[in-house]
């Protein structure tokens, strides 16, 4: 078995060479107006070495490694637990969300302004994931442009407070339904592709509506972005130190109490969390509706949901347009959030994070994918000097899963019947 691994073990550590030693090994240095290579130092040459050596080593012994670490779980003394009744775990579940949403309400007026505006981030990235969860995990539809419909629900709040002026509160349902007009669209040319060919398609349209935002420079402002994006107001108060609307007055003058730029970064993640909490909400309520049913069916197997008479067309539509639809939720308070937006905040990377946040969770779980968001977006942050290396990281753990995990840390539970053994 050994002999039959050593030249896939081999190229293997090759091809480990050949892609970090320019990635790693090489650095750019500018010389005057030129620009040179030079050589990287000799403990970084050696880390390369190394991980080629450990592929080599765990590709020519890894079938007697999987067969080991295959009996780990034996080791879990609650292995082979029997699984808690339906009623009683979603009961649980229940408790446990309510718990934490009271909690996330009270939590950002005990925390630092850097902390508050981190948990934003996590939300948006929540409203991100649980939408990208409807087309990917629930209707089994692999989407690796996801990241347009966010462009578009950020753009268009960007372009109508500029051009027309329009509010953070008229924009959002603005933006969320011109990106699943967006959604609709690109779900016609795509209704007849699965697996590889729709991955291919959605990830051209991703670039499309990216170099599109770039290149109309006249009214996206190209690579220079849109700046200047108006915050949320609260029945027009504004949480800026000044007004900067007429009519509108300041949060600070109308209760009277002391400035704080705390009061806007701590509104914004109320927003953010009352919305998140909506997409949870609805999406959860759809699950259990005969679209939910329909979109799992058609994952399962799309022939036998055809031949019980679903419409293929209904069901793939309905699960771009209703992921898009949050996916613009999102990108409206990520601009509000920002204050500027441009093309390279849509880079093809921010859909391939989705879709690691969805896979991570559980494909089709809302709580996994809940926690697999928090941790992809709060681990980076808690180990900043390893930043340089955070994708190396973040691929190595993303190995891990699938080896050890592949159902995701919190896995999607069917609901099942329980019959009475009769006697």
């Amino acid at each position: 078995m050994i002999a039959h691994n050593f030249k896939h073990a081999l190229f293997c550590a090759v091809v480990t060479m050949v892609v970090a030693y320019p990635i790693l090994g090489l650095n750019l240095v500018a010389r005057g107006t030129r620009v040179g290579l030079e050589g990287a130092d000799t403990t970084t040459l050696v880390a390369i070495f190394v991980a080629a050596v450990v592929v080599f080593a765990f590709q020519l012994y890894r079938d007697t490694l999987m067969a080991a670490l295959g009996k780990l779980p034996k080791l879990n003394p609650l292995a082979h637990r029997e699984p808690m009744p339906q009623a009683k775990r979603v009961k649980m579940e229940s408790w446990i969300l309510t718990g934490i949403i009271v909690l996330a309400l009270f939590w950002p007026f005990f925390v630092s302004r850097g902390s508050v505006d981190l948990a934003t981030l996590v939300l948006i990235y929540v409203m991100l994931a649980l939408g990208l969860n409807v087309v990917v995990g629930l209707a089994g539809l692999l989407d690796l442009g996801y990241v347009a419909f966010y462009a578009v629900g950020a753009y268009t709040f960007a372009l109508l407070s500029q051009y027309m002026g329009i509010s953070f509160w008229m924009a959002l349902p603005l933006g969320a339904l011109l990106a699943a007009l967006f959604g609709l669209v690109l779900g016609f040319p795509v209704l007849r592709l699965r697996g590889d060919y729709l991955a291919i398609v959605t990830l051209g349209f991703g670039e499309i509506i990216r170099i599109l935002l770039n290149n109309w420079t006249a009214v996206t402002g190209g690579p220079n972005g849109i700046g200047g994006i108006p915050e949320p107001t609260l029945f027009g108060m504004e949480f800026g130190r000044r007004v900067k609307e007429e009519g509108n007055t300041s949060f600070h003058e109308t209760f009277g109490i002391a400035y704080s730029g705390e009061h806007k970064v701590i509104f914004l993640y109320l927003i953010a969390l009352v919305l998140a909490v909506i997409t949870a909400l609805v999406i959860r309520r759809l699950m259990r509706m005969p679209v939910g049913r329909a979109w799992e069916a058609l994952r399962e197997d799309e022939i036998a949901a055809r031949s019980l008479g679903l419409s293929r067309t209904a069901v793939k539509l309905s699960a771009f347009t209703i992921g898009a639809f949050f996916a613009g939720f999102a990108g409206t308070v990520f601009a509000s959030k920002q204050g500027f937006i441009s093309p390279e905040s849509f880079v093809f990377l921010e859909s391939a994070i989705i879709l690691a946040i969805v896979v991570l969770g559980g494909m089709g779980s809302q709580l996994g994918v809940v926690l697999a968001a928090i941790a992809v977006t709060i681990l980076p942050e808690l180990a900043r000097e390893f930043s340089d290396y955070r994708m190396l990281v973040f691929g190595a753990a993303m190995v891990l899963m699938m080896v050890w995990r592949p159902q995701g840390l919190m896995p999607m539970r069917r609901a099942h019947i329980e019959l009475k053994r009769q006697e």
